[in-house]
């Protein structure tokens, strides 16, 4: 009878540590942030992406362009060198189709490039496919929706650019599409609801607050709400439904972070990034926006931060954390 009620205790010790920590661990605190391992390299200008819950940073500039890529397990909060991509860039863009990452155009260090190379995380490996029609750099912006890529704008050489073309990794094609309403650079475009949305940039004369949402179905471009803080070289990315606009510049490197809601054409002000800066790059994983890298005001950074948008995802549920568990154990006794 002793054994059982020392059993019985340890069980309900486990059972509610189980749960303080999925507490802590699932939910977290909304509109908060908090540090965490730095990146490998350090480097700014540079592109990350997610496929199977884990973060590539992948090329960027910082003693040179980069063809580093690095992979980052947010619940182990570790990084791991992968394998280098074939051509070494900066200001380019990445999107993921079946979980594969294709990085597109850029900068070679002298010229705008249509280069597009595939990269698939479970062999390590790249592969070169289809260029781009039309080369461009300075962080064109690109969007996957439907398993097709959409690059948009960008600068091509001589201006900046309205130029949206469609890839289609399945037959390794490129389409022309129509223009995106306003010609820009250093702007960054997230997707929700099978709509992509371009906020923010350079035009070559003024830093922009413009945003516009591309229908690919359609082909269609609308004007929507204005972002608060004008902007250019910053970041986008997407949690339930929401666009988080973070950092950049505007004169100065920026803090700022600023949430679009599409459904309701709104933006509110949320709590500021710690590190300021801008050529950032941003990746949602179960509901944590992490932002790597970037310039400081001083130089490249390797530093990443975590941003609690506060949304649980659907898959992670409280089953095996406490009642299940809890049941399981009290049946044995």
């Amino acid at each position: 009878m002793k054994r059982i009620n020392v059993i019985w205790t340890l069980a309900v010790a486990l059972a509610l540590a189980c749960f303080l920590n999925f507490c802590s661990i699932g939910l977290g605190v909304a509109d908060t942030w908090t540090e965490k391992a730095d990146m490998l390299t350090t480097r700014c200008r540079l592109s990350t992406s997610v496929v199977n819950g884990k973060i590539y940073a992948i090329g960027g500039t910082g003693a040179g362009n980069s063809a580093a890529v690095e992979k980052y397990d947010p619940a182990t909060d570790t990084w791991t060198k992968k394998a280098d991509m074939p051509t070494p860039r900066s200001s380019f863009s990445t999107s993921v189709v079946d979980g594969r990452i294709y990085a597109i155009g850029g900068w070679d260090g002298a010229k705008p490039l249509s280069t597009v190379e595939e990269y698939d995380p479970v062999t390590d490996k790249w592969a070169k496919k289809a260029d781009m029609p039309t080369a461009r750099s300075d962080d064109l912006a690109a969007g996957a929706v439907n398993g097709k890529i959409y690059a948009i704008g960008g600068w091509d050489g001589d201006w900046f650019t309205s130029v949206v073309e469609e890839y289609d990794p399945a037959t390794d094609k490129w389409t022309s599409k129509a223009d995106m309403p306003t010609a820009r650079g250093n702007f960054f475009a997230s997707v929700v609801n099978d709509r992509i949305y371009a906020i923010g940039g350079w035009n070559g004369n003024n830093i922009l607050s413009t945003v516009e949402e591309y229908d690919p179905v359609k082909d269609k471009w609308t004007k929507k709400a204005n972002m608060p803080t004008a902007r250019m070289a910053h970041a986008t990315s997407a949690v339930n439904g929401k666009i988080y606009a973070i950092g950049g510049s505007r004169g100065q490197v920026l803090s700022v972070v600023e949430e679009y809601e599409p459904a309701r054409d709104k933006w509110t002000r949320k709590a500021h990034m710690p590190t300021a800066r801008s050529l950032l790059s941003a990746s949602a994983v179960n509901g944590k926006i992490y932002v790597i890298g970037g310039y400081g005001g001083n130089g490249c950074l390797s530093k990443v931060e975590k941003y609690d948008a506060g949304f649980l995802p659907r898959n992670v549920e409280a089953e095996g954390k406490l009642a299940t568990t809890w049941g399981k154990i009290k049946a044995k006794h």
